[in-house]
């Protein structure tokens, strides 16, 4: 992940570097070497993806590329504010990494869940949770669009809710392989504990307007910025939204960057309208515009 960029471009190579400085550990020898288990714990997978995501993004800001907007999916809304000037990559690096243990820590293993419902829209996911609950938390956490949504919860919540939400005429419900059950009411302890860092670390404004996961609505200043951070670790992520309000605001173009293509069929399925590219590997730079 990340390692061809490194291999080849200074600046990525230097990113991994960084990262490493930060955190006062050899991240970037775990991310391209393993073990696996070890990369897969939440503490290190969070500043692994932002790390390889901003290598890849310095390596397209060398190139020219200026994008009108920034946005990230839950753990890249910091990618977005990073490449946006709001955060400075070493602080982000060290957020994200206790980002991912206090939510790792918020609720005992096994005692959550995520599951994908596909084919049902929100209202009926709504219905399905509030059927299932039965005084324990289960909600939609991610709004993904293109007929998926992923509920959070309790384990046992989580699946009532989706056997509802087949009643309800789900085409199919994919219990996921997470570690905890993020983005919904679960989380809130981690949100505490997150808040003080994120009030106290040294923040701008943005140069370009990010999008937000909470309401899908770009955030403009340091101060408004770092309270939908704060909010988004409880709250659903918006994905849908923030691709339909990207589009409205004139956006024809969308770059995903950094490991893994996910997003980038989501926007295809959202807005056909709207051109994708990714870029992960050195080979991918060859087809960027240089605005997005």
């Amino acid at each position: 992940m990340g390692k061809a960029l490194a291999d080849r471009f200074p600046i990525a190579a230097a990113t991994f570097e960084e990262a490493d400085r930060a955190l006062g550990e050899p991240l970037s020898r775990i991310i391209f070497d393993g073990p696996a288990e070890t990369l897969t714990l939440t503490e290190h997978t969070q500043p692994a993806i932002l790390t390889a995501s901003i290598a890849a993004w310095r390596v397209m800001a060398e190139r020219g590329v200026a994008p009108a907007f920034v946005a990230g999916h839950s753990l890249g809304e910091y990618s977005a504010h990073v490449a946006a000037g709001t955060l400075d990559f070493a602080e982000a690096v060290r957020l994200v990494r206790n980002r991912g243990r206090y939510m790792q820590e918020a609720v005992p293993v096994g005692t959550g869940a995520m599951a994908a419902i596909l084919g049902l829209d929100e209202a009926a996911v709504l219905k399905a949770c509030a059927e299932a609950a039965q005084g324990e938390v289960v909600s939609p956490a991610n709004l993904n669009g293109g007929g998926q949504i992923v509920i959070a919860g309790s384990t046992a919540a989580v699946a009532r809710a989706g056997e509802c939400a087949k009643a309800l005429g789900a085409k199919r419900v994919i219990p996921l392989k997470v570690s905890a059950p993020f983005h919904c009411a679960l989380m809130k302890p981690a949100g505490d504990r997150l808040q003080p860092e994120l009030r106290a670390v040294r923040s701008r404004d943005p140069r370009v307007p990010v999008v937000a996961n909470v309401d899908a609505r770009p955030r403009t200043t340091a101060v408004l910025a770092i309270d939908a951070l704060i909010a988004q670790v409880a709250s659903p992520v918006r994905w849908e939204d923030t691709v339909t309000f990207l589009a409205s605001a004139g956006v024809t173009t969308c770059v995903e960057v950094g490991p893994g293509t996910v997003l980038s069929g989501l926007v295809r399925k959202i807005r056909k309208d709207v051109e994708v590219f990714n870029v992960q590997v050195p080979e991918d730079l060859g087809a960027l515009p240089l605005h997005a």
